[in-house]
């Protein structure tokens, strides 16, 4: 693999996605390049990549779970296989969640896009095991709560959904979107007063999918029944996707599921 030293390379001025593969399948594979093109625009990044393109590559490394990750820059379009770390079992204990003592700046121009510019998250997801935890949580500068190192995240109150608005300096992750879409969810501006007094929370990426939180800081929670629904919303859209071999059909979907699980 040749690499041409770009801005990408040499300052972090590329922008990347992490494509979750399950059962040999893609999953929001749109959602990701819709993703990614709106932030090369953005970032000025004259490139393009194509669904034949993922779709190729993933033909050539055919694997039943792991995670695909799409690396762009002004010369460069990189392709990566790795294995999907989150299993079933972690999911069934749940993420213990610390707040980190780094903080986002909610003015900067790459907030909002998954950039190669990725020190930050990638030095305190290293801190985390060594503090006992799952993932730490940012705040930004006027001590909002603002998202995880390698995820977004979710509270329930009174069997309401919220999460911090984009304003707040987070990147819109791809499962946030599905949770957002299928659920009515409340974007609010939360402080650690707010997170304190929720009575569930779970953190999303594209990965681990759904992942319920037990603990974040001092904060137990106790509950998962919003949670569990959520997750099992996803589960069976996810299954519905791999087994039907097509793209994402999400209204008809998720009315379906939706409407079985009240009955």
């Amino acid at each position: 693999m040749e690499i041409v030293l770009d801005d990408g390379y040499q300052f972090g001025l590329g922008v990347f996605e992490t494509i979750a593969v399950e059962k040999s399948r893609l999953l929001f594979l749109d959602w990701h390049l819709e993703r990614m093109a709106h932030s090369l625009r953005e970032l000025g990044i004259r490139q393009t990549v194509t669904k034949r393109q993922v779709t190729e590559y993933l033909t050539s490394h055919r694997t039943d779970r792991a995670a695909l990750k799409i690396m762009v820059s002004d010369k460069n379009i990189v392709f990566t296989m790795r294995p999907n770390p989150y299993t079933a079992e972690k999911a069934g204990k749940g993420f213990r969640l610390l707040y980190s003592s780094v903080y986002r700046n909610e003015t900067s121009p790459l907030v909002g896009h998954k950039t190669m510019n990725y020190g930050d998250c990638l030095l305190e997801k290293r801190r985390t095991a060594l503090m006992g935890a799952d993932e730490l949580i940012f705040l930004n500068s006027r001590g909002e709560i603002c998202e995880g190192t390698v995820s977004n995240i979710f509270f329930v109150s009174g069997g309401r959904l919220f999460t911090p608005p984009v304003s707040c300096g987070l990147l819109p992750g791809i499962v946030r979107r599905f949770v957002m879409e299928s659920f009515s969810v409340t974007e609010q501006v939360l402080r650690r007063e707010d997170a304190a007094k929720m009575e569930e929370c779970f953190v999303t990426n594209s990965l681990m999918g759904i992942m319920p939180v037990v603990a974040l800081g001092e904060t137990v929670f106790h509950k998962r029944t919003v949670t569990e629904r959520c997750r099992r919303v996803y589960e069976q859209t996810i299954a519905f996707y791999t087994r039907e071999r097509c793209d994402f059909i999400r209204n008809f979907v998720l009315t379906e599921i939706e409407e079985a699980l009240t009955r």
